[in-house]
C-alpha cells in the first residue's frame, strides 16, 4: 500500500510540473503581444509570429475607426476555425499585393466584443464606407471571389 502511496504522489507531482511548466512556457510567449492582454489562447500563441496574422486590430480601435466614419476591410477570424487557416494564407498575401490594407479581428480572444458585428460564421471579410458596412463575404471562399471582393472596393 506504501509503494502505491508514493507511485501516485510522483505520478500527481509529474503532472502538476507538466500543467506549471506549459502555463509558464505560455506566459512566456504570449509576454509583449499585440493584444495587450496577459493570457492568450493557445491557438492565438502558435500565430505570433506568423506574418499572416499581423496586421491585427483591437476591438477599441476598430470602434474609433468606425465612428470616425473610416473606410476599411475588417477580417474577423479564429485561430481554430480550419476555413480561417485555409483562407488566410490566401487572403493575406493576395491583399499585400493588391495594395489593399485589411485588418484582422481575432474573435477567439475577443469575442464579446465581436457581438456588435453579428459574426455568424468565419472568416467574415467585410467593407466598411464611411463607417458603415457595404458587403461581406462569409466563409471559406475560393481565391476568384476573395479578389473580386477587394477589387470591387479597393481605393473607393
Amino acid at each position: 500500500m506504501k509503494k502505491i502511496i508514493i507511485f501516485a504522489a510522483v505520478v500527481l507531482v509529474l503532472f502538476g510540473g507538466i500543467v506549471f511548466l506549459t502555463k509558464y512556457q505560455q506566459n512566456q510567449a504570449a509576454k509583449d503581444n499585440p493584444y495587450g492582454k496577459k493570457e492568450l489562447h493557445p491557438e492565438t500563441i502558435k500565430q505570433l509570429d506568423d506574418p499572416n496574422y499581423s496586421n491585427l486590430i483591437l476591438p477599441d480601435e476598430l470602434d474609433k475607426k468606425l465612428k470616425n466614419g473610416e473606410d476599411l476591410f475588417v477580417y474577423f477570424y479564429s485561430p481554430t476555425c480550419s476555413h480561417c487557416k485555409a483562407t488566410t494564407p490566401v487572403l493575406m498575401p493576395m491583399a499585400k499585393e493588391k495594395n489593399v490594407d485589411i485588418k484582422q479581428f481575432n474573435l477567439l480572444e475577443f469575442e464579446k466584443e465581436g457581438a456588435p458585428y453579428q459574426i455568424e460564421w468565419t472568416p467574415t471579410l467585410i467593407y466598411f464606407k464611411n463607417g458603415v458596412e457595404q458587403e461581406r463575404l462569409v466563409g471559406g471562399q475560393p481565391e476568384e471571389a476573395l479578389a473580386q471582393f477587394l477589387d470591387k472596393y479597393k481605393g473607393k
